[in-house]
């Protein structure tokens, strides 16, 4: 029972559902941009270097032979996927960098003088009562 509780307390700790929710959102985020890549940058780069399909893109190392299907090293997808990561890199890198400066603004901002302590106010009313007087 101690073990199941400890694990629940360590499960609903903010920080492991906002993992969480980041993981979800980073996978359909690298899904998103693997299309884009796909779907959207390499045909006009492959267009540029002449009709080039980039998924197509490998080195026979042994043809296929009968049901055995051929054995070969796929590079235009290695490319693709250089490509995916650089993007990827490149939008967490601006994503953090303005999460950054967001905290460098709240940081800047002057924090609030901490109200005076109960000696502090029991003599300025005493001072103010000898100005009185």
């Amino acid at each position: 029972m101690g073990m199941m509780n400890e694990f629940k307390t360590f499960a609903m700790k903010g920080n492991v559902v906002d993992m969480a929710v980041g993981i979800i959102i980073g996978g359909a985020f690298g899904k998103i941009i693997s299309s884009v890549v796909a779907d959207v940058i390499m045909p006009p780069i492959g267009l540029l270097l002449g009709n080039v399909n980039f998924s197509d893109l490998a080195i026979t190392l042994k043809a296929a032979v009968g049901d055995v299907a051929a054995v070969t090293i796929n590079y235009g997808k290695f490319v693709q996927t250089v490509v995916d990561f650089v993007i990827i890199a490149f939008a967490i890198f601006m994503l953090v960098k303005g999460m950054n400066s967001m905290k460098k603004k709240e940081e800047a901002a002057p924090a609030a003088p901490p109200p005076p302590s109960k000696e502090e106010t029991l003599l300025t009313e005493i001072r103010d009562l000898l100005k009185k007087k």
